[in-house]
């Protein structure tokens, strides 16, 4: 009954993860851009926003939410919930914030919750949270989601394309959102172990507020440079999969057993990476402009 009460706390969180990202939208696009040289600055003109403020207080809800199902589920099973969030933008876009949403982007955006989905319930049953970790697994996949992260911001600087740095930062905004979750997921786990108190000497604490913070500058220059759905997608999406990835790498989510269940895990792999590409720019809602 435990895991079944987090995942009904994952389904809310993906909701209310959802309607925080579009109120961001709204707010970051009414604000100056976003620069990493003031960091300071950046964020006092995103937070004059109210929309952007709002967006952010609904946010912290969903982290509530989301710490609360990872203390009672495994990691995975808690990123498959999730995983039904992605289709529940389409419809929160074009029901309650004004977006029209093409049908190529309802197909990207239902191949991606249907290769989530399988990627997920394609795991062998588990019991229990599933907090215990291994340091080395943790330092090396937590170090390697930071590069792939960095390389992403970076984006147009390395020879990425300009047209795209907004799903870029989305993307990175993703993964290191995954950075954090896998951190806070370790904490849940040492909390329990040795009390509330050894979070405060607990280097994982460190990583989780500074990956926080990254992704926080990085989802608000994406939402400023790219149309709301592609990047809230691509943002939930790769949070998802650093999630996914994060349960079997560092707390021993078990994988599928047999060929078929292997087959079907890499058919998911490809239903998310051609749903990427049938998610072309919407039309932006009456009233939000990008900032100049």
């Amino acid at each position: 009954m435990t895991i079944e009460i987090g995942i009904l706390l994952a389904l809310g969180c993906a909701f209310v993860a959802n309607l925080a990202f579009f109120y961001k939208y709204r707010g970051a696009n009414s604000v100056a851009k976003v620069q990493v040289r003031h960091p300071l600055r950046s964020a006092r003109a995103l937070y004059s926003s109210r929309w952007f403020t709002l967006g952010m207080l609904i946010a912290v809800a969903s982290w509530g939410l989301h710490v609360a199902a990872l203390t009672l589920a495994p990691m995975s099973v808690v990123q498959v919930a999730l995983a039904g969030g992605v289709v529940l933008i389409a419809v929160m876009a074009e029901r309650m914030f004004g977006f029209e949403v093409g049908r190529r982007q309802w197909v990207g955006l239902v191949l991606t919750a249907v290769g989530l989905a399988v990627l997920g319930l394609t795991l062998p049953a588990m019991h229990g949270a599933h907090s215990q970790f291994s340091d080395v697994a943790m330092i090396s996949f937590e170090a390697g989601l930071f590069g792939v992260g960095g390389l992403l911001i970076m984006g147009p600087r390395i020879g990425g394309p300009a047209k795209h740095h907004g799903i870029m930062l989305g993307a990175a905004a993703g993964i290191l959102f995954g950075v954090s979750d896998s951190a806070i997921k370790a904490l849940t786990g040492i909390a329990g172990a040795h009390g509330v108190s050894a979070l405060l000497v607990s280097p994982w604490t460190l990583v989780a507020v500074c990956a926080s913070i990254v992704a926080f500058y990085a989802s608000a220059r994406g939402l400023q440079d790219g149309e709301a759905v592609p990047v809230i997608a691509v943002t939930g999406t790769a949070a998802n999969i650093a999630g996914i990835a994060g349960g079997i790498v560092v707390f021993g989510d078990p994988l599928a057993g047999g060929t078929l269940g292997v087959t079907l895990q890499a058919l998911a792999f490809v239903l998310v990476i051609v749903a990427s590409a049938l998610m072309p720019a919407p039309v932006r809602a009456a009233g939000v402009a990008p900032a100049t």
